[in-house]
């Protein structure tokens, strides 16, 4: 898990204008370190342009992504909390995790970890508070379970 989340790829913010300013937020860490590039950020939002708000899996929660390889360079993960929930769609998204894989199976194992630390209800209220150390923390441990 510690691959997967950083102090780098975890971010907080109060409030974003729309949800394009929240993907493009939550990107910035995996194009700076070269997982992904400008054109799966612009993938992504077509896919929702496209299909509607289907990467909203439960409330407020958002998992980004597109098509596995095209403008991705390396299997990565990035995550935005978002204070004050923003609509995609006309659903309510605080938490943005963006996902960017290289085929279809590779990144299952780390997108299952990150699940399971997601899903308990504990967690997830930790995730939606914003704080980021708890975050870290929440992660850090998450290895250990």
């Amino acid at each position: 898990m510690k691959q997967v989340f950083n102090n780098q790829n975890i971010q907080v913010c109060n409030r974003v204008k729309d949800w394009k300013e929240a993907l493009e937020i939550a990107s910035k860490p995996l194009l700076e370190d070269g997982s992904i590039t400008e054109q799966y950020v612009q993938n992504m939002i077509a896919s929702v342009k496209e299909n509607g708000p289907y990467m909203v899996l439960t409330d407020y929660f958002a998992l980004m992504h597109a098509r596995p390889g095209i403008g991705v360079n390396k299997m990565g993960m990035s995550l935005l909390i978002v204070k004050h929930p923003t609509s995609l769609e006309g659903k309510p998204v605080k938490i943005f995790l963006v996902m960017a894989a290289l085929d279809n199976k590779s990144h299952l194992s780390s997108l299952q970890e990150v699940m399971n630390i997601f899903m308990k209800k504990n967690n997830y209220r930790i995730i939606l508070d914003g704080d980021k150390k708890k975050i870290i923390n929440l992660f850090k441990e998450g290895e250990r379970v």
